[in-house]
């Protein structure tokens, strides 16, 4: 919340959807005068959702919990794509922020562009990755601007999981395509477009996101919750994400397990960008593979239990 409150554009509402905090977010979030939200369902796809319907301005910016805006001109910058055309719904950042000080596994994400191996092996990431330094979907481009590209979104082409991770929308466009209790943020622009094409900004600046920072056991917990909540809560979303092929998944499995592939992959990233941080990638594609293929097998068996949100934590 501090790097919020430190924004040069202070037209700003904070909203926290707690789900049961036993830390000191609630004392902070009271410190800096936050609108407090008791969320029930204790999710943060039912987080978001609640936090919108409470939302007051004209837009909105959805803001994890491991997000950290770098500047305290992020926000102004980020806006700049929407004031100036009314046509664009929404403005993202087209980076993670390398920290060269941060936790390992912090700057792994930022160096591959994504948190999930698995989303960056099939190409569903939205993020530029420092093995090519270019934004991942060149085809989505009408314009390529000082401060952003202009995207043009249409149901024609595959679109990347646009609105986690410091996504700013136009409050009337995301209120229009909310599902209900539980808001998908990334499910959002491919409800939208189904109805016509839309222009979207990807900003030509970072977010941090720590995500596990250097913790190998926190990593090994969210990405269980992640394919975990993936298909307990298939039947709250409009979009079909489980479209990967079992020859994708296969080859995945394939890729992770070999370990030489991925080792590849790592020593070609430490040639572009040196940072040993760049190994941990074999690792968490092996992690990904196993949790990704047990939980699997269990979710087909329906054996597999839902995440317990008594003791949740990030």
């Amino acid at each position: 919340m501090g790097s919020l409150s430190s924004q040069g554009y202070k037209k700003i509402q904070i909203i926290i959807s707690d789900g049961g905090s036993t830390d000191s977010t609630l004392e902070i979030a009271k410190k800096y005068k936050a609108k407090i939200l008791n969320n029930k369902l204790k999710t943060a796809e039912s987080g978001k959702s609640l936090g919108l319907k409470n939302a007051k301005g004209a837009y909105v910016l959805l803001l994890d919990s491991d997000n950290i805006l770098p500047n305290k001109y992020w926000i102004t910058k980020m806006l700049a794509p929407l004031l100036a055309n009314k046509e664009i719904i929404g403005s993202e950042p087209w980076k993670f922020t390398y920290r060269k000080n941060s936790g390992f596994i912090e700057r792994y994400s930022a160096l591959m562009g994504a948190n999930d191996p698995y989303a960056w092996f099939t190409g569903n990431v939205d993020k530029i990755n420092h093995l090519n330094n270019t934004w991942p979907f060149p085809e989505l481009i009408e314009q390529n601007n000082k401060d952003f590209l202009l995207l043009k979104l249409s149901k024609r082409n595959k679109i990347p999981t646009i609105g986690a991770n410091g996504t700013i929308f136009r409050a009337d466009f995301l209120k229009k395509f909310n599902n209900g209790d539980y808001l998908f943020d990334i499910d959002i622009i491919n409800r939208a477009i189904q109805e016509k094409s839309f222009l979207f900004a990807k900003t030509k600046i970072g977010i941090i996101h720590t995500y596990s920072e250097s913790s190998v056991s926190k990593f090994i917990r969210k990405q269980s919750r992640r394919i975990t909540d993936f298909y307990f809560y298939k039947k709250n979303r409009k979009t079909n994400w489980d479209t990967k092929t079992s020859l994708e998944n296969l080859k995945f499995l394939i890729y992770s397990l070999l370990i030489i592939p991925s080792l590849i992959t790592s020593i070609k990233g430490f040639v572009k960008k040196k940072d040993f941080a760049w190994f941990f990638h074999p690792i968490a594609c092996w992690i990904t593979s196993i949790i990704y293929l047990y939980q699997t097998v269990k979710y087909k068996f329906k054996i597999l239990q839902n995440n317990d949100r008594k003791s949740w934590s990030q």
